[in-house]
């Protein structure tokens, strides 16, 4: 029982030289999804004179409700990966008599036809000489 230490001794010596692996492992971190996700594709389905019944059909319920102001719904998304930067969007639309009068927000409404990629090309003129 004596001689254990003396040799564990060398491989605890060994672990000292060893690189510090601890600085490079990170913590798994999920991803934090909160509100309501809404696509451009949503957003364009968004017709005026839409009911609010046609509108929670496409958007689905705001959770986001005030009483003082009825005819109007926010729908407000907030996406906190877990690593990077958080992600806010925020999507407001009103009603006038109860039918879509406007929306304005931070999604912006896809053409259907519309590709996800888009190239664009940049005239930067004839070089001086």
């Amino acid at each position: 029982m004596k001689r254990l230490p003396l040799l564990l001794l060398p491989l605890l010596t060994a672990c000292a030289n060893a690189p510090d692996i601890t600085s490079r492992l990170t913590p798994y971190r999920i991803d934090v999804r909160q509100g309501n996700y809404v696509t451009p594709e949503m957003a364009a389905q968004l017709k005026p004179g839409q009911t609010k019944d046609q509108v929670r059909f496409i958007l689905g319920s705001s959770l986001l409700t005030d009483v003082f102001h009825g005819e109007r719904w926010d729908y407000v998304y907030y996406l906190k990966p877990g690593h990077g930067e958080p992600e806010e969007r925020r999507l407001a639309v009103f009603f006038s008599d109860g039918k879509l009068a406007r929306v304005s927000g931070d999604v912006l409404a896809a053409a259907p036809d519309e590709t996800k990629t888009r190239s664009q090309l940049i005239d930067i003129g004839a070089e001086a000489k």
